[in-house]
């Protein structure tokens, strides 16, 4: 039987993460991680196992590649939204310019704000702002919340 999850129950994950260094590639709460590491750690507090490995990747893996990984990998294990419909507990990806792989990730803490690990910082509850929004490359829910 699978575990039912609230959109509270991310959101507070997520927080428990805020203050941990950057370090990329790296998924431990406290130690380090990157944008995809706290996803991932989210992740095995409230569903166990990851669901595929994640194979090394360098710092300009999607400029280097022009493969848009990350929004696939979302696809394959989370659940496609609506970026204007997205909540607490969700998961937006980023494309820093447009034509670019996305390449970052954050969960959605409440209605103007979102958590997220970034290179040279801890991991922060930070705004929404305007300069995030126009880079939305995707919104994405975790199976199995309950509202």
């Amino acid at each position: 039987m699978q575990k039912l999850i609230t959109r509270e129950d991310i959101v507070a994950e997520a927080r428990r993460w805020i203050g941990t260094p950057y370090r990329h590639q790296a998924s431990l709460q406290g130690v380090g991680c990157d944008c995809l590491g706290l996803l991932r750690g989210v992740w095995r507090s409230l569903h166990g196992d990851e669901p595929e490995p994640v194979p090394p990747y360098t710092p300009d893996w999607a400029e280097a590649t022009g493969r848009d990984a990350l929004l696939a990998a979302a696809t394959r294990h989370l659940i496609t939204i609506d970026a204007a419909a997205a909540r607490p507990g969700d998961v937006l990806l980023f494309r820093w310019r447009p034509g670019l792989p996305a390449k970052h990730a954050a969960i959605v803490a409440s209605d103007t704000t979102m958590v997220h690990a970034h290179d040279g910082a801890s991991v922060a509850e930070v705004a929404i702002a305007p300069w995030w929004r126009r880079r939305i490359a995707g919104a994405f829910a975790f199976p199995d919340v309950i509202d």
